[in-house]
Formats: C-alpha cells, structure tokens, sequence
C-alpha cells in the first residue's frame, strides 16, 4: 500500500477516534464552571480551544500549559476548551447567540483572548475544505468585533503525530492569514513543539492513549508558550 494511502487511513482511524470521543462533549454545554470568571484582581484570559488546550491527558488541570502560564502571570483564567472542537469538527452551533463556545469567551468580557483551534479540523478537511475556511475568518472576526479592547492571540494549531498530511500546513496558513486579517499578535511553530515526542518514540511526552501531552509534554507546552509570548510586541 502506498505510503499516502497508509497515512490517510490511519489519520481517519484516528480522527473518528478523536470525533467519537468528543460527540457527548460537543452536544452538551461545556462545563459552566470553566466559564466563569475567577475573583481577583488579574487579567482575565479566555482560551479558546480543543483538548490541547483543555489539558485532556494532563494529571490534573493544573498541569495543563494555559493554566502553568496563567498562574506564572496572575491571570484569571477562563477555559471553557472542548475535548475534538475545532472551527468545523464536532461544533453544534455557530453564530452570534448560538451559545456556542466563542459566545462563552465573549461573555466572560477577558482583557486577552488565546485561540488555538485547527487540530482536529484536519478530519474534516477532505469533506469541508471551503467551510473550514470560512469559520476561520468568521470565527476570528466575530471575537476581534465582539470584543475590541481585548488583545487576540492566535497559535498556529498544535499537532500530535510525527505524520503530517498536508491539511496540516494548509489550516495553519488559513488560521495565520485571518489573524493577520484582524491584526491580532499570531504565535507559529506551535505544530512542532512535541516533535521527536510523540507517541512510540524513545523520549515520549504524551499520555496512555497516545493523542495527548502527559505532563511533561504540557509543561513543554508551557515553557514555548511563555517564551512566545514574550517575543511579542509588547510582549506578555
């Protein structure tokens, strides 16, 4: 069998892994609590993610990198992510009211906005190409209109496997060109930061099941995170 052929069924195997694992998340409310502003004095920081960003294989949610970084800050932070979202995969509603998840994020009024979808829009890439597309810009826009005093950071969107089919660079370029179209600060080379870790390898960071950072790998997360962040202009 050829290489592409493997490659493609075995990121299918492991898409409708992800999506089926994700169905009873996307079709509930996330949880309320993540979306609710913490007391005190800090910044409030709304992450808007996936489970790479949730911290779906951390120990405990306080080993998951938006959390190691909100508490190096003394941000507040707001993460209602979601185990298989992406700007297309698994998402019930869209729009404006839809209690969707930027809904949430828009609610909580932060003072910075983290987006860091687009990993699992890989497996609905070859049916919703165009739709894709789309919600990107919709997406990026509708936060930067909703929220104007807020500073939107945008992440090219994490990966999870050394195999890279070519949905991967194209998503990043759509997500870095709408950034760019709404002027926020854009953070690349995120898709990389597991490399030579990913499951199998002699030096792996991800958890049991293969797909997610284990603790060590969220704190990887974190220590480029922060250094990304402070090469911003200004920087964090």
């Amino acid at each position: 069998m050829p290489r592409r052929s493997r490659l493609r069924r075995t990121l299918a195997a492991i898409g409708a892994l992800v999506l089926g694992g994700s169905l009873a998340a996307c079709s509930a409310t996330p949880d309320p609590e993540s979306a609710e502003v913490p007391e005190g004095d800090g910044p409030v920081v709304a992450f808007y993610g996936d489970s790479y960003t949730l911290g779906t294989g951390a120990s405990d949610p306080s080993a998951r990198w938006s959390t190691v970084i909100a508490q190096q800050h003394g941000w507040r932070e707001v993460n209602p992510s979601v185990n298989g979202l992406g700007f297309v995969n698994a998402r019930g509603a869209f729009g404006e009211g839809s209690g969707d998840l930027p809904d949430l994020i828009i609610a909580a009024d932060p003072d910075i906005v983290f987006v860091t979808m687009g990993l699992n829009d890989n497996f609905r890439y070859d049916s919703s190409a165009d739709l894709i597309r789309e919600q990107i810009s919709a997406d990026l826009t509708r936060l930067n209109d909703a929220l104007p005093d807020a500073r939107v950071i945008v992440v090219e969107p994490f990966w999870y496997t050394e195999d890279r089919p070519e949905s991967v660079s194209t998503i990043i370029g759509w997500v870095e060109a709408a950034a760019a179209d709404i002027d926020a600060d854009y953070i690349p080379g995120a898709s990389r930061w597991l490399d030579g870790h990913y499951a199998g390898s002699d030096d792996s960071w991800m958890a049991s099941d293969g797909l997610h950072p284990d603790d060590t790998g969220y704190a990887h997360m974190a220590e480029q995170m922060d250094a990304a962040l402070a090469a911003l202009t200004p920087p964090l």
